[in-house]
């Protein structure tokens, strides 16, 4: 199997000082950073998916600070492939299905902001059935605890839910 970590929106408007801070992004970015790292010392491709919102919304604007990709992620992942989307799937209207055809991906490693969106919409994609996909619980977060833990009981039943340790 060739894993490919997937790492999902994380930008600095959802970060405290952003223009939508969500819960628990300090431990959430730590994990995200670590898991980056790990997958790094094991050759496993990273792919940053960044959300770029159209004009109508408050935040993640084109060209702003906070669309962003975090600037700790950046430095962890400098070889990364970034790719932008529009919609909450990663898959839908965005070269991520040919890169990871590229990397002959078949286990998805998802993680990210929001959970309950865009996390979970790419982990249940229509194109994402021909993957082993798996979300790594503990390196995703959203505007609270339970609505994580809810959209993570959810979508249980469609994917595997880990803790990244057990993936690296």
């Amino acid at each position: 199997m060739s894993k490919v970590l997937i790492v999902m929106d994380i930008q600095n408007d959802y970060f405290p000082g952003g223009k939508f801070p969500l819960w628990n992004t300090d431990a959430t970015l730590t994990n995200i950073e670590n898991a980056i790292q790990r997958a790094n010392d094991k050759d496993i491709p990273v792919v940053l998916i960044q959300h770029i919102a159209d004009s109508s919304s408050p935040f993640l604007n084109e060209g702003t600070e906070g669309a962003d990709i975090h600037p700790t992620i950046k430095k962890v992942a400098p070889n990364a492939k970034i790719i932008k989307k529009a919609f909450a799937d990663g898959f839908y209207q965005t070269k991520l299905e040919s890169i990871l055809t590229e990397l002959g991906a078949t286990e998805l490693l998802i993680c990210g902001m929001m959970t309950q969106n865009c996390v979970t919409h790419t982990a249940i994609s229509k194109t994402a059935e021909k993957y082993d996909v798996k979300i790594l619980s503990d390196c995703c977060t959203t505007v609270n605890e339970m609505i994580h833990l809810i959209a993570l009981r959810a979508v249980s039943t469609r994917v595997c839910i880990v803790p990244s340790t057990e993936e690296f």
